[in-house]
């Protein structure tokens, strides 16, 4: 039983200055190196064990990787000001279509941090003022600013490096 709490349960709190937004990318920036510094010399077994049927580490580590391209699609929402911002598949089809156990993991930590550099890259590169542009979260049902996101991108990423944690603190 994991004691990571379910993403979908979690609430958020949006009320912090703007002004943390260097903070912010630090931790979005920081999200290929902390993967791989957990995952460092686990066993592949390790890695692909499916505890009650369940994604394995890999998988988690495969699933940050399918969500750069929403996390991505949400900045040009900001970008373009869009009246909402990208709709999120909740099914998670990708990375249940994608067998990312088949996969060598150096190839998903490879592309996860490929992709994260070019959003960070994105991100860095645009007006100070656009990360305090308000934008409606579909499922959240709560405005937020592009400093939002980046905070949300975050914290998903810690929810799975949390999991992947447990996963691989189990199988040494």
């Amino acid at each position: 039983m994991s004691q990571v709490s379910a993403w979908f349960e979690r609430r958020f709190d949006f009320s912090f200055p703007v002004e943390l937004r260097p903070n912010i990318l630090a931790r979005v920036r920081g999200t290929p190196a902390r993967l791989e510094e957990i995952v460092h010399d686990v066993s592949g077994e390790a890695l692909t064990r499916k505890p009650e049927g369940k994604w394995s580490a890999q998988e988690h580590a495969g699933h940050l990787l399918d969500l750069e391209p929403l996390w991505a699609a949400r900045v040009e929402d900001y970008v373009k000001g869009t009246g909402q911002l990208t709709v999120a598949d909740l099914q998670n089809r990708k990375t249940d279509q994608a067998n990312h156990n088949a996969r060598p993991l150096e190839q998903i930590l490879a592309d996860f941090r490929s992709a994260r550099q070019k959003l960070v890259r994105h991100a860095d590169e645009l007006d100070a003022g656009l990360f305090s542009r308000w934008i409606p979260h579909p499922r959240l049902r709560t405005p937020m600013r592009l400093v939002d996101h980046l905070y949300f991108v975050a914290e998903h990423d810690d929810h799975h490096l949390a999991r992947i944690w447990e996963l691989v603190s189990r199988g040494k």
